[in-house]
C-alpha cells in the first residue's frame, strides 16, 4: 500500500487514498461519505425485525451502546437530513423506556450502569432538541427528565460528600466505585434540560455536579478528566486513566452551560479548559486517538465507540459556542479524512476501522469502529446544521412530576429535592469494563498527565 503523511492527504480536498471518497469542501460528498459509513453501521442492527428486541444489539455489544448508536443516528438525520433511519430510530427508544419511562426497561435493570441510562437518557434529549417527532403517550424530553430524577434521587451523600456511583444496585460490581462517566453524564444531562426548560432546578443541580467532579479530582487543575475512585477510601485514590468519551462529556456540558448562562465568563473558562486540555490529549497528529489502549491494540468493545462519541459532543459544542469552531473544525476535518481513508475493509471495501493515522491494514472493524467514523465524517456538516430548539422555540413540554421508577435507587441516601416539576423555570459505562479491565490496562499507559 502506498503511504501518504497527513500533511499531504489535506492538501488536496478530495481523499481517496484506498478507502471512502471524502471531499471536504463539498456538501454532497460528504454526505454520501456518511450515508456510506452509516449504512455500514445499521448493518450491525437487527432490534427492527420481527424476532429480535428493538434496541438491543447483538453480542458482544452492550446495551449502553444502543442508545450510543441511535443518538448517532439523530445526529446524522439532522446533519445530512436523510430520514431512512427515523422508524428505526423512534422504535428503539419507545420500546426501550420501560414501564416508568426512564429507560429502565425489565430486561436491563438488574445489571444497569447509571453511565448506561444516562446514555439512553441523552439520546431522548437529542431527539427533543432535533424536535424529532415525538411519540403516542409520551414526549422524549419526559424521558430524559425522568432519568433525571431517578439519578438526582441516587446522588450519594454518605460517601465522598456526593456523587453518583458507577452501579444502581449494590449487588452488583462496581457499585462501589464512583466515576467521571457517570457524572459527567448527570453533568450534562442537568446542564442540556437547564437550557431547554428554562428551569434552573436543572441548572443547580449541573453546577452542583460540575463542582463536585473538581472537588473530588474526577476533574483536575490542569482540566484532564479521569476515571474515577472508589467509595472505601472515601474517594481519596483516583484511577488516573483518561477517556476520549468521559472528557467530552464534561465539554459538552460546559458548552450547554455557558450557552445558557449567555456566555458568563465562569463558562467559558472552563469550557476552553476542557476542550484546550482534551484536544491536545486525543488527537495526537491532529487525529482522533483513544490514547489509553489504541496504539497498544488493548481495546475493548466499549472503547472502539468512544472517539466517535467524543466527536458528538463537540459537535454540540459548537453549536452551544459557535466560537469554539475554530479549535474543533480543523481536529474534526483531520480525523474524518482519516476515517474515511480506513473504511476499505469487509466485502463492501468500506467497513471502518478504527486507527486512522497510518495504515488501516489489520484494523479492527464493528459497531463501534462504524459509529465513531461516522461522528466525524457527519460533523463536517455542523456548519449548515438548524438550530437545537428549547420549548420556548418549539420544542415539546415535559410532562414529569415524580422521580422516574419505583426502583429509581438502591441507597437510603439522597441529596436536595430531586422532583422537577415541568417547565417552572424563565428562558434564559459501561458494562464491559470490569474494575479487572481497567486495572489491567493501567501497566501500558505511561502517557498520563500527572
Amino acid at each position: 500500500m502506498q503511504h501518504k503523511t497527513l500533511a499531504a492527504l489535506l492538501a488536496l480536498p478530495f481523499v481517496q487514498v484506498e478507502g471512502i471518497s471524502l471531499d471536504v469542501t463539498s456538501t454532497e460528498s460528504i454526505k454520501s461519505a456518511a450515508s456510506s459509513i452509516a449504512s455500514g453501521m445499521v448493518t450491525y442492527y437487527s432490534g427492527n425485525e420481527t424476532t429480535n428486541i428493538p434496541g438491543v444489539l447483538p453480542s458482544p455489544y452492550y446495551w449502553w451502546e444502543g442508545g450510543a448508536f441511535l443518538d448517532t443516528l439523530l445526529q446524522y438525520w439532522h446533519l445530512t437530513g436523510d430520514s431512512q433511519y427515523n422508524a428505526l430510530v423512534s422504535q428503539a427508544l419507545v420500546f426501550q423506556q420501560g414501564p416508568n419511562g426512564d429507560f429502565m426497561p425489565p430486561n436491563q435493570t438488574k445489571s444497569e450502569g447509571n453511565d448506561d441510562q444516562s446514555t439512553w437518557a441523552l439520546a431522548a434529549m437529542t431527539a427533543a432538541e432535533l424536535k424529532f417527532p415525538d411519540p403516542a403517550g409520551t414526549t422524549w424530553i419526559s424521558l430524559a427528565e425522568a432519568v433525571f430524577n431517578d439519578q438526582a434521587s441516587r446522588w450519594d451523600t454518605s460517601t465522598c460528600n456526593g456523587g453518583l456511583r458507577w452501579q444502581v444496585f449494590s449487588f452488583n460490581t462496581g457499585y462501589d466505585y464512583k466515576n467521571s462517566d457517570s457524572n459527567g453524564f448527570f453533568f450534562q444531562l442537568a446542564s442540556r434540560l437547564g437550557r431547554y426548560t428554562g428551569n434552573s432546578t436543572y441548572s443547580d443541580w449541573a453546577n452542583k455536579a460540575y463542582d463536585w467532579s473538581s472537588e473530588i479530582g474526577f476533574v483536575d487543575e490542569k482540566f484532564n478528566v479521569y476515571d474515577g475512585t472508589d467509595v472505601t477510601t472515601n474517594c481519596t485514590s483516583i484511577n488516573r486513566l483518561q477517556f476520549s468519551s468521559y472528557a467530552g462529556t464534561y465539554i459538552s456540558g460546559a458548552a450547554y452551560m455557558y450557552n445558557s448562562t449567555s456566555g458568563s465568563s465562569q463558562w467559558k473558562s472552563t469550557l476552553d479548559g476542557l476542550l484546550n486540555q482534551t484536544i491536545s490529549i486525543f488527537f495526537p497528529d491532529g487525529i482522533a486517538t483513544e490514547v489509553a489502549c489504541e496504539s497498544h491494540s488493548t481495546c475493548i468493545t466499549d472503547m472502539y465507540a468512544f472517539k466517535g462519541i467524543l466527536a458528538q459532543q463537540l459537535i454540540n459544542t459548537i453549536q452551544m459556542a459557535p466560537y469554539t469552531s475554530s479549535v474543533i473544525m480543523p481536529k474534526l476535518t483531520t480525523s474524518a479524512v482519516g476515517a474515511a481513508n480506513a473504511c476499505s475493509a469487509g466485502l463492501s471495501g468500506t467497513e471502518c476501522g478504527f486507527t486512522w493515522g497510518s495504515s488501516s491494514a489489520g484494523n479492527e472493524t464493528g459497531l463501534g469502529e462504524q459509529l465513531s467514523a461516522l461522528s466525524y465524517v457527519q460533523g463536517l456538516l455542523v456548519g449548515q446544521a438548524s438550530d437545537v430548539v428549547t420549548q420556548s422555540t418549539g420544542g415539546s413540554n415535559g410532562t414529569v412530576t415524580s422521580t422516574g421508577g419505583a426502583n429509581s435507587s438502591s441507597t437510603t441516601t439522597s441529596g436536595p429535592a430531586a422532583t422537577v416539576s415541568k417547565s417552572a423555570g424563565t428562558p434564559v459505562g459501561i458494562k464491559s469494563m470490569s474494575m479487572a479491565v481497567m486495572v489491567g490496562l493501567v501497566g501500558p499507559i505511561t502517557w498520563a498527565l500527572l
